[in-house]
């Protein structure tokens, strides 16, 4: 179960981070919007799916969360606590894991990731990516 869990955070992880960037704080307030990309909607979902099972605490956590998340979408540490509230979540409700599993499991089975172009790069995750001539990462 751990490893499932694990996974489910692992796939929702690009959503919860879109979501929150393109919702913000009120990501758990708001409806899907048309004009938000699918991503970004599909995060919006699996947190609503979180809290709307969370018992009061547990959404205030969850708020308290996102909006450190949202504050600073750069941060590291804020995205780390966002994961942990869902997989303490996740940890449990078995019926939010098999609800999470519907939502995020096809959408990650059908991402596709391309690259186009001259020196153009592409992955699920990148955390440092340098390209062009004479650059360097300095250690």
């Amino acid at each position: 179960m751990t490893d499932e869990i694990a996974q489910l955070v692992e796939q929702a992880g690009p959503y919860l981070g879109a979501a929150v960037s393109a919702y913000g704080g009120a990501v758990l307030t708001r409806a899907e919007d048309s004009a938000v990309e699918a991503t970004a909607n599909l995060g919006r979902r699996v947190l609503h799916a979180v809290f709307r099972r969370g018992s009061q605490s547990e959404q205030a956590a969850l708020e308290a969360a996102v909006q450190d998340a949202a504050e600073d979408t750069t941060d590291p540490d804020a995205a780390a606590a966002l994961r942990q509230q869902i997989k303490r979540a996740l940890r449990e409700d078995a019926g939010l894991r098999q609800e999470l599993a519907g939502l995020v499991g096809p959408a990650a089975a059908s991402m596709t990731i391309t690259a186009s172009g001259e020196r153009s790069i592409a992955a699920h995750t990148i955390t440092t990516a340098i390209t062009g001539d004479g650059h360097s990462l300095a250690q």
